[in-house]
């Protein structure tokens, strides 16, 4: 039987967007070994049928020693294995798991779900990354790339492999991810759902609900995320004030996207490609977002949507005036056309057909 694994650093995504994939090689008879932290979605996981290993993960942790024992860690298991190919997502099991299938020669397919601050910003981190990349990057035997920036990227740094594939991220289960109704309601409501940070354009969504709640009192303003820097206060003193309802961390975020009127997405963190948006699209909602990559691709300006400068406050309120002065059907047409883009352009199964391609040549 051939064996396949999976190195990944969180459960849930690894249930929520790869999912569809594991269904493909689980259909095909192939093995598949889960090596990523301990989390619920592992048993949902293992029901599927598949293997796992526990192996703790500290996805922004810069403790070198710490770091080797994950290389060592992945070593001894994918050693043990004895895998046909190796799959990676995120930054760490991307470059220690290539390093280690460089070592071991096993075929090794690492998808760039982003590049991450430490890589987009100039610095001597960035210099040590790059390196990194060209290390363990260097003899995959195709790398699955996000967006084009990310492409360009590697390819002026000279981070190559055999083969590059640009794949519409991790795409979306529009089987999952229904149109739904369109809300009729007099109160427009809006929702952010990202991790609670600086860089996904938290504090502009809050500086925009604090403005536009005073100036159109039908609206509502909604966040959904984990907290990962230290905004539970100024959530709590924004949502005492009236102007959001924050909803913490939630495992099914349809409901919150199929009540909502409109997904804000005010990003300006390197995104592979935002899965947030595209789900929302999939449900047939209109979107907000900025104009950098992992972002605008989902968005035809005016048409689905419309794209703010980054970290600009100013004009994400402009857009979403905009968007609350639009007559209620020209709202659900634009819900209509991100549906269909969606479903033209980011349909999960072009993903997997594109992974079973290249895992089909070893």
């Amino acid at each position: 039987m051939k064996k396949v694994v999976i190195l990944s650093n969180h459960h849930a995504y690894t249930y929520n967007f790869r999912k569809e994939i594991i269904e493909k090689l689980l259909s095909e008879n192939i093995k598949v070994y889960l090596i990523l932290p301990y989390g619920e979605k592992v048993e949902l996981l293992k029901q599927m049928g598949c293997e796992f290993i526990d192996l703790p993960l500290d996805r922004r942790g810069k403790n070198p020693l710490t770091d080797l024992k994950l290389i060592i860690s992945y070593f001894r298991e994918i050693k043990k294995i004895k895998p046909d190919a190796v799959l990676s997502y995120t930054v760490k099991p991307n470059i220690y798991g290539g390093i280690v299938c460089n070592l071991l020669n096993i075929p090794f397919f690492p998808n760039v779900t982003g590049l991450g601050s430490a890589v987009e910003n100039r610095g001597i981190m960035q210099k040590v990354l790059i390196s990194m990349y060209k290390i363990a990057y260097k003899k995959a035997k195709c790398i699955f790339i996000q967006n084009e920036e990310n492409k360009l990227f590697l390819e002026n740094n000279k981070i190559l492999s055999q083969k590059q594939k640009v794949i519409p991220g991790s795409g979306v289960n529009i089987h999952k991810f229904l149109l739904t109704d369109y809300p009729n309601s007099d109160i427009i409501e809006f929702v952010y759902i990202s991790r609670i940070m600086k860089e996904k354009g938290i504090d502009n969504y809050l500086d925009a609900a604090k403005y536009i709640k005073n100036k159109y009192p039908q609206t509502r303003f909604h966040v959904l995320g984990f907290c990962e820097e230290r905004y539970e206060d100024k959530l709590m003193e924004y949502e005492n004030e009236g102007y959001i309802k924050y909803h913490g961390m939630q495992d099914d975020v349809r409901k919150f996207i199929s009540t909502t009127h409109c997904t804000v997405h005010p990003s300006y963190y390197p995104e592979g490609m935002s899965n947030v948006l595209l789900e929302s699209a999939a449900t047939g909602r209109p979107i907000i977002t900025t104009n950098r990559s992992g972002c605008k691709e989902i968005v035809d300006n005016g048409i689905n949507g419309y794209l703010v400068e980054m970290n600009n406050s100013d004009d994400l309120i402009r857009s979403i005036e905009k968007f609350i002065q639009l007559p209620h059907e020209d709202k659900m047409k634009m819900g209509l056309n991100g549906r269909a883009k969606v479903v033209r352009e980011f349909d999960r199964k072009i993903v997997v057909e594109s992974y079973w391609e290249e895992l089909r040549k070893v």
